[in-house]
């Protein structure tokens, strides 16, 4: 899922006639456009699946339920006498959700409570009573999910190296919306939380795999292009749920409705073909020059490629490198160096996610109609993504994303300072998504090029997994917030801070030739940070530009 250059000369010895044969392809042309729009989907559907909660177990504002006053068939209006003498207000003069006043006005704990049915009359969290002491069942939901995410992100990942690209896409696409309808037919609260371990290890696994096929197929100059593409349907998934939330108030219809979405993916068994670069990898050299001639051929190019000498050559190559020692993970750690910016970046990563989920997922504390905010969640990202594309190659990976995360982190605080459930709290709220969405979508690509080719897959695996663990905690650390309020943003702020100004110290990757071996990763960089050498531009002239070259990934990564 990322750009990958490989300067040494054993790897491109490696690979010169795989990559001889794709640069034959163009880096875009209507195959890898067509194959594009394909991948791309399971991004929309990623989207969706991953914050379906936020509608269909949705926690309206709540009080307790009055004896003698509330019955299944009546409750007493929000500010009648009668509420208004049987239950205290709280700091900001709205109605306490969780006491009562008992006899001789002391305060009762509720044991039963009625919701405020303006927008939700229909939600897992009106039916199992996710409020107060029983909060944290709604938060294990999500975390349930995500801890899915972080298994399915190591699994399948590692499947789509093992049994294809294709193949994970489309599996995975058939099981989402297998658990996805299923978790709706659930009757018990924990076998609830089963069925969305398994939603959430299959429900950004097509994701996965399609955003490694787009990165295999197109050309470099469109590989960021394509990225921020992904990152854009995973925003318009959002926007959809909450679309369709507002749409249809039943809980039950609308988690069949979100289920029913992966059937978009399913036609791609006969639509889509397997990466060319995978299939030479496993010495498939027929398959891989078929679809070459056949993405040639709808290209309408005159380029002609020699099978029969491309398959001899592959068989050579296989043969030659089947004992090579491969890197691992551990090597990220042997070595001051990359020891540092591994831990940077995979604070990079973890802080990302929480601050991302932490506002993606408190948008029900906001005040105003809950599926216009959730929808705006959604619009904000866009304006981030199109300041990626048009700077990030010019302004550098490195100023680019510690900006970002910096005053993703100042707006958290902002929100800190500003009277709670007020507008301007709002507005500030939707800038921090806009900034912390962009940096979130930067360090992808940025991850890929700071990792030595040896270890690259590892590395931005390792990440991943760093920002899968984060989005399951995130449900937790929001429940901080029965202490006061403001823990969990001022956690939420200090995390980004941190991280954004640790990127300071990382070197930028723009211009420069990309390490390969691990001894190349410990050198990389050296010298290089944002005190040394802020504006991005090489430090030394020596280096030339060396051609693009990917390598099959066996990590994972997404906004998980």
């Amino acid at each position: 899922m990322q750009q990958l250059k490989i300067p040494g000369n054993a790897n491109m010895d490696k690979e010169h006639a795989l990559e001889e044969m794709m640069g034959k392809l163009g880096d875009f042309g209507k195959y890898q456009g067509f194959q594009f729009f394909l991948h791309v989907l399971a991004a929309l559907t990623a989207g969706l699946h991953m914050l379906s909660l936020v509608t269909v177990a949705a926690v309206p504002e709540h009080r307790c339920a009055l004896p003698g006053i509330d019955s299944s068939n009546y409750t007493a209006p929000w500010n009648s006498s009668l509420v208004l003498d049987a239950i205290p207000l709280n700091d900001h003069g709205k109605l306490e959700s969780c006491v009562m006043y008992g006899e001789n006005r002391t305060l009762e704990t509720c044991t039963s409570w009625v919701y405020d049915t303006q927008y939700f009359s229909s939600s897992r969290g009106i039916e199992w009573d996710f409020v107060c002491s029983r909060r944290w069942m709604g938060a294990a939901a999500q975390t349930g999910y995500m801890f899915g995410v972080v298994i399915g992100s190591v699994v399948l990942g590692r499947m789509c190296d093992k049994i294809g690209r294709k193949t994970v896409f489309v599996w995975a696409g058939i099981l989402q919306l297998i658990f996805g309808a299923s978790v709706a037919f659930s009757t018990d609260y924990y076998m609830f939380i089963a069925i969305r371990f398994l939603y959430g290890i299959f429900g950004s696994g097509s994701y996965i795999a399609g955003f490694v096929l787009t990165m295999e197929l197109v050309g470099p100059s469109r590989r960021t292009l394509c990225g921020v593409t992904f990152q854009v349907m995973f925003a318009i998934g959002i926007m959809l749920l909450a679309a369709w939330g507002y749409l249809i108030d039943n809980r039950f219809y609308l988690q069949i409705l979100y289920g029913l979405h992966a059937v978009i993916l399913l036609p791609h068994w006969f639509l889509m073909d397997e990466s060319p670069r995978w299939l030479w990898t496993q010495g498939r050299a027929r398959e891989c020059v078929a679809i070459i001639k056949k993405a040639l051929k709808m290209n309408k190019s005159t380029e002609n490629i020699d099978a029969s000498s491309l398959v001899s050559q592959c068989k050579a190559k296989s043969a030659k490198y089947a004992n090579e020692e491969p890197s691992g993970t551990a090597d990220l750690f042997k070595t001051p160096n990359m020891l540092r910016k591994t831990l940077i970046i995979c604070g990079c990563w973890f802080a990302n996610s929480v601050v991302y989920y932490g506002l993606s997922l408190n948008t029900g504390k906001l005040n105003g109609n809950p599926y216009l905010i959730f929808f705006l969640m959604g619009v904000v990202e866009m304006p981030s993504y199109v300041i990626i594309v048009f700077y990030l190659d010019r302004v550098g990976h490195r100023a680019l994303i510690s900006a970002m995360m910096l005053f993703g982190g100042i707006s958290c605080l902002v929100v800190v300072a500003l009277p709670h459930g007020s507008m301007a709290a709002t507005a500030v709220v939707m800038v921090g998504k806009l900034f912390i969405s962009g940096s979130y979508s930067i360090i992808y690509k940025y991850s890929a090029e700071l990792f030595p080719t040896v270890v690259r897959s590892s590395g931005v695996g390792l990440g991943s997994m760093c920002a899968s663990v984060s989005g399951a905690l995130t449900p937790l650390i929001s429940l901080l917030d029965t202490l006061n309020p403001k823990i969990p943003t001022i956690l939420f702020a200090f995390l980004a801070l941190l991280s954004g100004f640790s990127t300071f110290f990382l070197p930028e990757t723009i211009g420069r030739d990309l390490p390969q071996s691990i001894d190349d990763g410990e050198k990389f960089g050296v010298g290089d940070n944002c005190f040394t050498n802020c504006s991005g531009r090489r430090m030394s002239q020596e280096s030339v530009d060396i051609p693009e070259t990917l390598v099959p990934l066996d990590g994972t990564e997404k906004k998980q």
